[in-house]
């Protein structure tokens, strides 16, 4: 161990508690700021969400020449490829779906927003999005006229 020599260089005790309460100081600062930014993210997250499955929900229901939903949801969901209504048989309000193309017998039932079959002249031509994925955080029902009511955050 080799001990030190007079006029070496260092950092006094006082240096040192200076340095330390400053650091203190600044976390006493950051951290409940840090804990208030996460829960407005969240928050923001949940109200987000919720408008792109109403935005989703009307488009749809344009899409179909829908002015109202044949089997709303009143039970809270998370399944997007189930919502808003996966029970309707195919029927002739069931038009064109969004690429023009008109919806024949062999459909699937329902009206939903995640992987939606579409078959033209017997041939399967590609699926229907309007959410982008097939669960989403919370939970939401419909009522018939396509307004969206979020259950759960998720969060």
């Amino acid at each position: 161990m080799k001990l030190a020599k007079r006029g070496e260089k260092g950092f006094t005790l006082i240096e040192l508690l200076i340095v330390v309460a400053i650091l203190g100081v600044l976390a006493a600062v950051v951290i409940p700021n840090v804990g208030r930014f996460i829960g407005r993210g969240q928050t923001e997250a949940s109200a987000t969400e919720l408008s792109n499955i109403q935005a989703a929900v009307t488009a749809m229901m344009v899409d179909n020449n829908l002015s109202t939903l044949p089997n709303p949801v009143a039970v809270a969901t998370d399944d997007m490829s189930a919502f808003p209504d996966a029970t309707s048989a195919v029927t002739v309000d069931k038009v064109l779906d969004p690429d023009g193309t008109a919806y024949q017998a062999g459909d699937a039932d329902g009206y939903i927003l995640y992987q939606h079959d579409i078959i033209a002249d017997n041939l399967a031509t590609g699926l229907v999005n309007y959410v982008a994925t097939a669960t989403t955080k919370g939970t939401y029902t419909v009522d018939a006229n396509g307004t969206v009511t979020q259950v759960t955050t998720g969060y």
